[in-house]
């Protein structure tokens, strides 16, 4: 018989370091058990079933696990910081024993739902596997691990996202559970978000069910919540949207970003002379924290190259050019 749900939300003590030192890990899954009730831990696995398949663009599905008897414990939909972590969970592939890191995007509702979005990729032994499974069939997960959790003593006046691909799926968590409260998106503490999204064509875009609400908390709060989009190209166009957004083309690069920050972009001349590195070394004086996510060499262009066995490392690329620190940048 299914039990009450125990989840554990102790993000505490799962702290940011947590999934990434299960990434460090070999590929094998740890050997966790899979139990037969509803509740939810990093240390065992937990059996959902697959409600829902949706084709969302090349090679993207929207999909829907639910956790049969699931109930969501009261600390899990509360909590005192001014905003929630972003966390993951290990969905395994059971044919071959190789787990992989998704985030869901709304988080687990009442009913155990979690929606991911999932790409398709073509050494992506775990994306291959759940693009595979039909409706009713059982898929196996763990967590949920904390992938990014603020201190109550930091004091961000914004936090910039940096996205590519399916990149954008924990600053989507993120931002939902911001703006989809209304008690949440109008407390004064919240630093203001800034969202640069990244794909390689329109259709390429995350779907509606994300791009759709992202742009409704930007008019909602259009003090606290900002979205840009970027395309490397402007075909394709989106098989699946109606209502395309304003799509800025080119890469997200530096001349992007600094237009972001409030940054001028120097003068031609001074590009040949010894003031290019101080007049592009200029930080805003507001707190800033840049959540850098998506591809790696997306990353590396960003904020440089992760450290050995995928560690911060020091910060380099666009962001180091700019003259921000690992105190200020974390790669997700």
């Amino acid at each position: 018989m299914l039990t009450r749900s125990r989840v554990l939300f102790s993000f505490g003590v799962f702290g940011a370091g947590t999934t990434a030192a299960y990434l460090f890990l070999p590929d094998k899954t740890r050997h966790a058990p899979t139990v037969d009730d509803a509740s939810l831990s990093p240390s065992h696995f937990t059996r959902a079933i697959l409600t829902s398949s949706e084709p969302s663009g090349p090679n993207t599905k929207l999909l829907v696990l639910r956790v049969p008897g699931f109930t969501k414990s009261p600390e899990s939909t509360t909590s005192a910081s001014r905003f929630n972590p972003i966390w993951s969970v290990y969905i395994k592939d059971d044919d071959i024993q190789v787990e992989r890191p998704y985030t869901p995007l709304e988080g687990i509702d009442e009913e155990g739902r979690m929606v991911f979005w999932v790409k398709k990729y073509p050494k992506g032994e775990v994306g291959r596997w759940l693009h595979s499974k039909k409706v009713g069939d059982q898929v196996e997960f763990r967590g949920p691990l904390s992938t990014w959790a603020p201190r109550e003593d930091d004091a961000w006046d914004e936090i910039v996202m940096i996205s590519g691909g399916t990149g954008i799926t924990p600053f989507y968590q993120l931002c939902h559970s911001i703006f989809s409260r209304e008690d949440n998106a109008s407390r004064t503490k919240i630093p203001r978000f800034t969202l640069l999204h990244s794909s390689p064509t329109p259709s390429e875009l995350p779907p509606p069910r994300i791009l759709g609400r992202l742009r409704e908390y930007a008019a909602a709060y259009p003090d606290r919540m900002a979205l840009h989009l970027f395309v490397d190209s402007l075909e394709p166009p989106p098989a699946l949207a109606t209502d395309l957004p304003p799509l800025q083309l080119g890469r997200i690069g530096k001349p992007a970003i600094q237009r972001t920050l409030g940054i001028k972009t120097p003068s031609w001349w001074r590009s040949f002379s010894f003031f290019e590195n101080s007049a592009n070394t200029v930080k805003p004086s507001r707190r800033i924290l840049f959540l850098v996510c998506g591809p790696e060499p997306m990353i590396r262009a960003i904020a440089g190259p992760y450290g050995r066995n995928f560690s911060q490392g020091p910060v380099a690329g666009i962001l180091g050019e700019l003259g921000y620190t690992s105190k200020e940048v974390r790669k997700m």
